[in-house]
């Protein structure tokens, strides 16, 4: 990951982009070292697993920007809840905690060669998840995908805890 930008950057799309690799290396560090049960199970009352809010990360990420920002077409936008926008998460027994965070890490790669050096108040563009008439920012769009890892990284430090003890960021 890039060195922490200084305290006086004003870039925020540069800001956003280096939060959120900061925030899917905090994910895959909740993940590693879980079992392949305790990844697949919940401990939760909402009855998540920390392997399908991984998945749910991937789609999240790709419909906000790759879909949403971009505007690009995006056969499955809702492949975490299988194609139902109001289901639970779901991840396949062939899903594996290494495909899905290559998966992670590579939705940041599209999303920085997608916003990288874009204006925070350029608009999405138009026709794919957005109409013409509901076009966000940006910024607006980088501070929901913030906030969403942010949370859920919360999230995986109960799970985390309650499976291993293990605490952290």
């Amino acid at each position: 990951m890039n060195d922490r930008p200084s305290l006086a950057e004003s870039d925020t799309t540069a800001l956003h982009l280096w939060w959120l690799d900061h925030y899917r290396s905090i994910i895959e560090g909740k993940l590693r070292g879980l079992s392949d049960a305790d990844l697949r199970s919940s401990r939760l009352p909402s009855g998540w697993s920390p392997l399908e809010l991984l998945k749910h990360l991937v789609f999240m990420e790709q419909r906000w920007l790759l879909w949403g920002f971009g505007g690009q077409a995006v056969e499955h936008p809702w492949g975490d809840s299988g194609d139902d926008p109001d289901g639970p998460w779901k991840v396949g027994a062939d899903e594996t905690l290494d495909d899905l965070l290559g998966q992670l890490h590579e939705r940041g790669e599209v999303t920085r060669q997608l916003v990288g050096g874009a204006h925070p108040s350029t608009f999405a563009a138009a026709g794919g998840r957005f109409g013409p008439d509901e076009r966000p920012t940006l910024n607006w769009i980088l501070f929901n995908v913030l906030q969403e890892y942010a949370r859920h990284a919360g999230h995986l430090d109960v799970a985390r805890e309650l499976a291993d003890g293990a605490t952290g960021e």
